[in-house]
């Protein structure tokens, strides 16, 4: 897997204030999608997108390409 997330982004989202019943209860994440970041799975860019707006960030604070 080349792309690989740089940070903890649940960890990242609580500190913000964004805790998971949060996150499902106002609509802002799915639970799969914060299951997949649970399991260090891919989600779209539109969750990234999502992600980058709550943590006020840029997709590359988040994700990092690693050479094979």
């Amino acid at each position: 897997m080349p792309v690989v997330y740089k940070i903890d982004i649940l960890a990242a989202l609580k500190e913000a204030g964004y805790n998971t019943n949060r996150l499902r209860k106002e609509k802002l994440l799915s639970e799969g999608v914060i299951q997949s970041l649970r399991e260090n799975k891919y989600i779209s860019l539109q969750n990234i997108s999502k992600i980058c707006e709550l943590l006020d960030c840029q997709p590359a604070d988040l994700l990092e390409y690693v050479k094979e």
